[in-house]
Order: C-alpha cells, then structure tokens, then sequence
C-alpha cells in the first residue's frame, strides 16, 4: 500500500512537512519487482535525531549495496503529525517508497536509549502490526531489534521476534540470507526464527523461558526448541575490511548532526565503571589513517558538509591523532572544512591537537572528568588526575578558548559529600587557570557544569550497585549548587525522574513488557523528550500492573544473582566486571588496556594472533 495520495493533502498541517516525503538526495529507491527482501529500518524517534545516526548509515547502504535487498528508513512521526495519520487512518510507511510498514519481510528497530522503548510499540501500532510476537501471524513482518539496548532488551521480549548483538554489518545480512532462503524453502515463520537462533549474534526470545523465585528474582533461564545456552554478540574483527559509506543521504530538512561523521576505532582502551559502551564496545580495533583520511575526504566531497566529526568513545586515544589531523586539514584547511573532535580526555589533550582543532574556527572544549575528587575518580578508574584536567584547560585559554563544558555524575557508588563539594571546587580551579593564563580575558569566561543521574547498567562493574533514591539525589543536586558561588560558573542537572525509568527498563525483565504497554496505552511515546515524559503516567503504570520499580532501581544485587541478560556474552567476563567492582570499593585503579592486558576476555572475539588496539598506521 503506498500513502501518497492520502499524506500530499496533509502535509502542509505538519509543522515539519520535509521529515515525512522522502526523496532526499542520495536516498535509494528500486523496483520492488527486482527485491527478494525489503527491510524497514525504523529509528523509534524523530527523523531529525534518526537521520544523524552513523549506525543507520551503515547498515541503510550496506543492505542496499545488494541488489536484491532493498532498505528503506522509518521515522517516529512528531505528535502533530501522527494524530493526522490516526484521523486519516494512514500507516506508518517507508520514505523511499511511501509503502506501509507492514507489507515489509523485516522490521528493524535501533534501541539506543531505554526511554525509546514505548516508541517501538506506538510505531508497531500505527503500522498495524500486531504488538505482541505470539500474535503475528505468517504474513505479518519478522520483528528485529539491535543497538546499545539489546544487551538487555528483555523488557521487549514480548514484542520482539529477534535481538540482533553486537556489530550487525555482517550478521544483518547473514539473518536475510537466512529469511531469503527459508522463504524458497516453504518455511514457517517458526522454522525460520528457530534457524535464526542458530546464527550467531541472534537471540530469539520466545525460544527462552524464564522462570522467578518467590522474591522475583530470575530462577532460571531455559532454552528451548535447541536454541543456545549463552548467545556471543558479533564484532567486525577488522574495520578497515568492514562496509563504510562514503555517499550519503543529504537530509531536506534541519537535523540534529548535519555533518560528516568518521568512525575512527571502536572499543575503548579505558575501563571506565560506570560506562556500559566502553566494556560492550570491546575490543579496540583501530581503522588505518590511509584509509580514514581517504574516506573523510571522499565523504566530504560527495556530500557538501562543511563540518566533520571524529566519533569514537574517546578519540584522543587513537594513537596516530595528530597524523590523521594533519591529513585530513591538508584537504579541509583551504576549503573551511571544520574538524570537530567530541570525544577528548583531558590527559590527551596537547596544544598540538588545540591549533589543529581550531584553525577553521575556534570552539568550546568539553572534558568529562565525572567525579570532583581524586578519590572517586579512582573509584570509578576515570584514570584522570587534577593536574592533567587543569593543564588541559591551561592549553585551550592559552590556544584563545574561552568555553569549557565540565560532566559529571552524581549518585556513583561510594560518593559522598565532600566528593559532590569537589565538583564545585574543581570547576572553580579551572576559573583560576584561567585567569591566570588565558591570552585573552577581554571576552570572559563561561564554564558549564553538568550533572547527571547515575543509572546502573549491565554488563559494567557496577551492574549489581543500587541507584540513590530520588530525595537523596535531589538533596546533592540542591548541595552542589549551593556549593557554587561563581558568577561564571553555570550549574545544569539532569532530572531524576527519566535517569529512574532509564535504571528500572535498563535492569528490567520481561516482566515488564506489560508496564511499557501500559504506558504506552495511557499515552506514553516519545518519552526521551522532555514536554512529552510523564513521571505521573509512569508512576500509574507500575501502580495498576503491580510492578515495584524500586526492586529494579534501587536494589543491590548479591554476586550469585542470576540477571535477566545472563544468557548473553558479550566476550567481557563477569568475573573480570566483579573485579573491578571489588577494586571500586578500594578505590584501586585498573590501568588502561594499552598500560597493560587486565584480561577481560574481549580478545576471545578476535581471530587467533590478532590483538586488542593493533596500531594500523
């Protein structure tokens, strides 16, 4: 079914009309004749935050590079829009071929943040597809999800046909194989999702049961139907052999990165506590400068952008920088193209990398050191002392900087008072830095400091810690700002309230699916932006479905729980992550993976021979 005819009338009541037509340069259209498969990839949020998506990117192109695979991008329309889809009973459909959603063989969903979770269902809904697995039938679409989120998506158990782990650029296309070959064969939408579970990386749900004790936590996770015990996520082993698009789509409306992003190195060589991506992003696999440079220049010329980002968890650590830099400015210099690094430490940061960043225009610099004293900085292994954070602020006032943005995290396990008192007093060394040697005081100074709500996450050290109650984080954030008494010092906190839901969805079971479907019910979607959240609806949700959101947040686990993700490995060993729970409470630091191999067992990813962080200059 295409809407053309049903959305044209429409589009001039919408307040952003572009998001929702398609037809944007560089978008991939073909015949459906000539396709064996179509895929819907659907971002659960609005085309402008979508469409910046580098993941997306990807797989968009990678998918379309098959001539008979066709992938076409879903957005969740903005609330204007999808009352005039539900007035005038409009699917939702794809942008390249304006076709409803649930004519697709795949339906694919990108869980990155927790809060996009009742998105998934509203979208579901308005493609009138049925919400829960056991109730689609052999012509409604396979259902998949991957991203950050599926490390436990067990909260979406329910309402999804397939979790896809890890790195999809090889096993998305391996699972379309799969379906293209079970669909020649006659197979049953059974058979196939029974075969999928035998793909590694594929976790099918439904082939799991799960069972509780009395006190509600997991007793037990099953297998059933031979579908494996423990699922191992998927890595590309080598990024410069891995699929990378150099043309993209242009988009015809504002969007949130409207830039070049370039992929440096995944992984992470920290071990930052707290962090879920640095431990699920392992092992480190740099890409070669050759090739880096060959693609920002390529990706540059063929889209336009006037601005490029380095992306990676933390990309001062790729070891030739300043030699990517270079390369790079040799084409970007004389055309004012602006290199944007946005992920730095403050113990990499050089004056070398201060005049590269800012010969096309000057910009703030961000560090994060997360914690205000040394001691809980050595709690959490940030790795980072005073002294680099002060000298890498004296090179940004001395390189004309005249903006620093300061993160940091309130609620870390063992913080107390003087901890959150030593954000004040750290973002007030950094005004005196300044004063003392910035070149160029005429202009002032701002600094931001931003605070955010610890949420403890899987497969991280911290997994087992207990979030603080909500009156305690408040009684900090009303503590630290108190604390600050400097008139260019700015003070931002995150609310409690999303970081609450976020710790209950991101250690919840499937005991929960039937929480999000009331939410959604009572009018939940789009939950991650502010005008739409609604504490009071949530609170409501657990109230009428019996959940107790505090047995999710605000629990401590003991070392022999059995935690709703246990069926997944993602390399990472929990003994190595109980660790470094024990080494938290000691405030001993783990240096990082190129000091020295800790041995998480990431490596165990990697063909034989190949190393963690191989220099590919």
């Amino acid at each position: 079914m295409n809407v053309l005819s049903k959305i044209e009338p429409l589009l001039l009541q919408a307040q952003k009309p572009a998001q929702y037509i398609g037809g944007e340069m560089g978008s991939v259209v073909k015949k459906r004749e000539n396709v064996d498969v179509r895929f819907a990839f659907c971002f659960p949020d609005t085309y402008e935050i979508g469409m910046s998506h580098l993941g997306m990117k990807i797989l968009y192109s990678l998918i379309n590079a098959r001539e008979n695979f066709w992938c076409e991008r879903v957005f969740a329309p903005c609330a204007d829009f999808e009352a005039l889809m539900r007035q005038n009973e409009i699917p939702l459909y794809a942008l390249e071929s304006l076709d409803a959603v649930r004519d697709f063989d795949f339906v694919g969903f990108t869980l990155q943040y927790e809060l996009s979770f009742t998105n998934i269902l509203n979208m579901l809904d308005l493609a009138h597809i049925p919400l829960h697995s056991d109730q689609r039938g052999e012509d409604d679409p396979i259902i998949v999800a991957g991203g950050t989120c599926v490390y436990n998506g067990e909260p979406l158990a329910d309402f999804i046909d397939i979790f896809s782990l890890g790195e999809g650029e090889d096993v998305t296309l391996e699972m379309i194989d799969l379906y293209r070959k079970g669909k020649q064969a006659g197979w049953s939408r059974a058979e196939f999702l029974q075969n999928a579970a035998q793909v590694p990386g594929l976790y099918v749900p439904s082939l799991y049961e799960i069972s509780y004790h009395q006190d509600g936590t997991v007793q037990a996770i099953t297998p059933t139907h031979g579908a494996p015990e423990h699922i191992r996520k998927r890595i590309v082993a080598d990024l410069d052999k891995s699929y990378f698009p150099v043309k993209t789509i242009i988009p015809s409306t504002d969007i949130v990165h409207d830039r070049v992003m370039l992929e440096v190195f995944r992984g992470c060589i920290r071990g930052c506590r707290f962090c879920q991506a640095g431990y699920c992003y392992r092992p480190v696999r740099p890409k070669s400068v050759d090739l880096l440079v060959q693609q920002g220049i390529a990706s540059c010329k063929d889209s336009g952008y006037q601005e490029m980002t380095l992306s990676s968890l933390s990309t001062s650590d790729y070891r030739p920088l300043t030699e990517l830099c270079d390369g790079l400015l040799e084409y970007c210099d004389p055309r004012n193209i602006n290199i944007n690094l946005p992920s730095l430490r403050a113990d990499g940061f050089s004056m070398g990398i201060m005049q590269r960043l800012q010969r096309v225009r000057k910009t703030s610099i961000t560090f994060a050191p997360e914690a205000g004293t040394q001691r809980m900085r050595d709690t959490i292994n940030k790795n980072v002392k005073e002294e680099d954070l002060l000298q890498s602020c004296r090179t940004a006032f001395e390189g004309g900087c005249n903006a620093v943005k300061l993160y940091f995290m309130l609620g870390l396990p063992t913080e107390t008072d003087e901890d959150v008192i030593g954000i004040a007093r750290l973002a007030e060394k950094v005004y005196w830095t300044w004063k003392n040697y910035a070149v160029n005081k005429s202009r002032g100074l701002r600094i931001t400091v931003s605070t955010s709500f610890f949420v403890p996450k899987p497969f991280t050290p911290f997994q087992w810690e207990a979030q603080i109650t909500r009156d305690e984080y408040h009684r900090r954030v009303d503590l630290l700002r108190g604390s600050i008494k400097n008139k260019s010092i700015q003070y931002n906190w995150h609310e409690m309230e999303t970081s609450y839901i976020e710790a209950v969805l991101a250690r919840g079971d499937r005991r929960l699916g039937k929480l999000l479907e009331t939410v959604w019910r009572k009018g939940g979607r789009l939950d991650s932006w502010s005008e739409y959240f609604s504490f009071e609806r949530w609170m409501e949700a657990f109230a009428e479905t019996g959940i107790d959101p505090d047995f999710y947040a605000l629990r401590e686990r003991p070392k022999d729980e059995i935690l709703p993700w246990s069926m997944i490995d993602i390399g990472v060993h929990p003994e190595y992550l109980w660790r470094e729970r024990e080494q938290a409470y000691r405030s001993v630091i783990t240096p990082d993976c190129r000091v020295q191999c800790m041995g998480c067992g990431a490596n165990c990813l990697l063909p034989d021979g190949v190393f963690c962080d191989e220099d590919r200059r």
